[in-house]
């Protein structure tokens, strides 16, 4: 009898015991997943056993793994190695899809790193220089855009139609100026908001090629309104070097009000492709 009581365990010892609390056990009691061994005639308290240790042992570590309560039901009520198997297999499948999704996060923070060094390393802002840059990839929403709020709203429209997450926006954001806009100096005629992303970000139709090639550049301090005599600038140095503008200027906010307080800090790039 000594021995039977003392393989008795209330409910709050059994939580304390587990590291779990009596609203989950008491949860998992409802639910029929996991209850009392015994229920006392005469009191009607309820009690768990040793017996059932490894049992909720077995419950939080799939639930650990990422299994529903319902999918651990399934299996505490099926109990067959070739289901346990196949739920295993779909966690892993999840795991590394998860995995993926963090090492584009990761690529896009060391961008973003890259990006902020270089901005503090920028020495000599409103100069144009001409460089070589890699074929890059970007989604991209046409439309007319006269003012923050409506970029706001068509980014926003582009995060929805391109289905992408916000991690995506680390960094990669911007706008662009048709090329035949920038020749007429109207340099605020924006024409699509764009996003860039990885090789295997999205497969969204939205998605486009920017070449590789030669581009004039330029930083400068402040932010897409401030932009007139930089593009002036760049123009000049286009046709210093005897080079003509080949595609759409890009505008790309590095530092603005949400990275730094100080308007001293804010910079923005513009790049525009041009003729070798």
């Amino acid at each position: 009898m000594g021995s039977d009581l003392q393989n008795r365990f209330s409910i709050g010892e059994m939580a304390a015991i587990h590291q779990t609390t009596i609203k989950t056990l008491r949860y998992y009691d409802q639910i029929d997943l996991f209850k009392p061994a015994i229920v006392a005639p005469d009191s009607g308290y309820r009690y768990y056993t040793t017996e059932q240790f490894e049992q909720l042992n077995t419950i939080q570590y799939l639930k650990q793994l990422g299994l529903s309560l319902k999918e651990i039901k399934a299996h505490l009520d099926k109990r067959d190695i070739n289901h346990f198997k196949a739920l295993l297999q779909e966690q892993q499948r999840l795991t590394e899809a998860k995995i993926q999704d963090l090492e584009r996060v990761k690529h896009r923070f060391e961008n973003r790193i890259a990006d902020l060094d270089v901005a503090q390393k920028a020495h000599q802002l409103e100069v144009p220089f001409i460089k070589t840059l890699p074929e890059r990839y970007a989604v991209k929403l046409t439309g007319v855009i006269h003012d923050e709020p409506e970029f706001e709203l068509s980014l926003r429209q582009l995060q929805a139609a391109a289905n992408l997450t916000p991690s995506i926006f680390i960094g990669g954001v911007g706008l662009s100026v048709a090329a035949d806009q920038v020749l007429a100096h109207h340099y605020h005629n924006y024409n699509a908001v764009f996003i860039f992303v990885d090789h295997d970000d999205t497969s969204s139709q939205l998605r486009i090629t920017i070449p590789a090639g030669r581009y004039v550049c330029c930083y400068y301090n402040g932010n897409h309104s401030d932009s007139d005599h930089v593009y002036d600038a760049m123009l000049a140095s286009v046709s210093q070097h005897g080079a003509q503008v080949t595609g759409n200027a890009i505008e790309r906010t590095i530092i603005d009000q949400y990275v730094s307080s100080l308007p001293k800090d804010y910079l923005t790039e513009i790049q525009m492709p041009i003729s070798n």
